[in-house]
């Protein structure tokens, strides 16, 4: 996978799907077309969404937002991922974590993305 996740969910049960190679077709759940999602970069106050990238004595540690994101069972990231050439790597989290990620890679520059249950997918916009 190069560049940037492309993730698509189903509005009817929530199902999201990750697509990591290109093929012909629509994707379909629960009897209607899944939708699309788009990474968005910025958000209402640009605090609490957008990956934040910093070296770490291991690689790089990806904080979700400047202000912590919530964890709680209601409202929490599900997921931080990062993309540095033809390499991705990704870290599940659970409701109680903290939305932080490290990587054992020593590029900075990289493309950063997460998901939050209700708010959806993002990226650091590189």
């Amino acid at each position: 996978m190069t560049g940037m996740p492309v993730l698509y969910k189903c509005d009817k049960c929530g199902k999201v799907i990750m697509i990591t190679s290109s093929g012909e077709g629509k994707l379909v759940c629960c009897d209607q077309d899944m939708r699309l999602l788009e990474a968005k970069t910025a958000d209402f106050k640009n605090e609490k969404h957008v990956p934040i990238i910093e070296k770490s004595a291991g690689g790089i540690k990806v904080t979700v937002g400047s202000i912590i994101h919530p964890m709680t069972e209601e409202h929490h990231i599900e997921w931080i991922a990062v993309v540095d050439g033809d390499k991705f790597m990704a870290k599940c989290l659970k409701p109680g974590d903290e939305p932080v990620a490290e990587f054992p890679i020593s590029n900075t520059n990289v493309k950063a993305f997460e998901y939050c249950n209700i708010h959806e997918f993002w990226s650091n916009g590189k």
